[in-house]
C-alpha cells in the first residue's frame, strides 16, 4: 500500500492508498510554496491523492522560496524541495547567496538545484547577470552532486552552450524550446519534464514528445501556473499532473499505465533515494 501525503505527525504505514505498491505518479517541478497555496495546502495534497500523486518536487526560485521548500519537505515523505535562484532574480547574485545554497543542498531534503537558467523573454535581470548566476549554480550543483533544474525562455543559443558545463544530470523543465536546444538537451542526456502547455490547443510540437527517449522524460505542472486543460485558466495543483500524463502518453502511443511507470522511475534515477522511499510499500504497522 502507498502512503503519498500522510498527515502532519502521522507515519506512513496510517496513510495508505488501493494503489498498486511502487506505482504512482511524481510531479517533478511544482511551486508548493507559493503564496496562491496559503488558503488550502492540506487540501491540495489529500486532493493529490486520488489520482495517484505520490511524490511532489517542491521548487525554490528564490533563497526565501528556497527556505520556504525545504520547510514543506520536512513535514511529510511525499514532498522534497530544491533550492536556487530564478533568473528574474539573477540581478541579486552574490558570494552569500552561493553560500547559503550551498549549505541547502547538503540536506536531505533537497534533490537538487534550482530553479535556475535564462529568460530571455522578460529580461527582469540583466543578461550578463542571468548568465554569471546561472553558471555559478552549474557549478554549485555539480560540487553537490545533484541535479539541476533549468528554466529556458527565448535563450536558447546561449543555454544551448552553456549546458556543455553542467557537470551532472540536468532537467529541462516545462520543456517547450527549439530545436537547437532540444539537440543540446539530447548531446547531454538531458531530462525533459513536461507541463501542461502539451494540453494546449496551442501546442505544435509533439516531436518533441515523441522523440524523447523513454528514460529521460517526466511530468509536471510547474503549479500553480500553467493548468492543464481540463482547467486552463484556473490555479494548477499536483493533482492535475496526471492530465499531462495522460496526454503524453497518448502523443506517444503508449498505455497511462507505460508512461506513469516509465516517468516515476525517471524520477527515482534522478532525484534519488527520497522519491525511491514514497514509491515503495509501506511497512506493515
Amino acid at each position: 500500500m502507498l502512503a503519498p501525503f500522510p498527515p502532519r505527525g502521522a507515519g506512513v504505514a496510517e496513510a495508505t492508498s488501493t494503489r498498486p505498491a511502487g506505482t504512482g505518479l511524481v510531479d517533478a517541478h511544482c511551486h508548493l510554496g507559493d503564496p496562491a497555496f496559503d488558503p488550502d495546502r492540506e487540501a491540495v495534497l489529500d486532493r493529490a491523492r486520488d489520482p495517484g500523486v505520490t511524490h511532489v518536487v517542491v521548487i525554490g526560485g528564490t533563497l526565501a522560496e528556497s527556505d520556504r521548500a525545504v520547510a514543506l519537505a520536512r513535514t511529510r515523505p511525499g514532498l522534497s524541495a530544491t533550492v536556487g535562484v530564478h533568473p528574474h532574480e539573477a540581478r541579486g547574485w552574490s558570494v552569500d547567496a552561493a553560500a547559503r545554497l550551498r549549505d541547502l543542498l547538503a540536506l536531505p531534503e533537497v534533490v537538487a538545484l534550482g530553479e535556475t537558467g535564462l529568460d530571455y523573454h522578460y529580461d527582469h535581470s540583466p543578461r550578463d547577470d542571468q548568465r554569471r548566476a546561472f553558471e555559478a549554480q552549474l557549478g554549485l550543483a555539480a560540487e553537490a552532486g545533484k541535479p539541476v533544474v533549468v528554466h529556458a525562455r527565448d535563450a536558447d543559443d546561449d543555454m544551448a552552450a552553456m549546458l556543455g558545463a553542467a557537470g551532472g544530470a540536468v532537467v529541462l523543465h516545462s520543456f517547450s524550446s527549439g530545436a537547437k536546444l532540444f539537440a543540446a538537451g539530447m548531446r547531454i542526456a538531458a531530462y525533459f519534464s513536461f507541463s501542461g502547455m502539451i494540453t494546449f490547443k496551442n501546442w505544435t510540437m509533439n516531436d518533441r514528445l515523441t522523440a524523447c527517449p523513454p528514460d529521460r522524460l517526466l511530468v509536471e505542472t510547474d503549479a500553480p501556473y500553467l493548468a492543464p486543460v481540463p482547467h486552463r485558466g484556473k490555479r494548477n495543483e499536483p493533482a492535475f499532473v496526471r492530465h499531462v500524463a495522460e496526454a503524453l502518453a497518448r502523443a506517444r502511443g503508449e498505455s497511462p499505465e507505460t508512461l506513469e511507470r516509465r516517468t516515476s522511475d525517471n524520477a527515482r534515477r534522478l532525484f534519488g533515494a527520497r522519491v525511491t522511499a514514497a514509491l515503495q510499500p509501506a511497512s506493515v504497522a
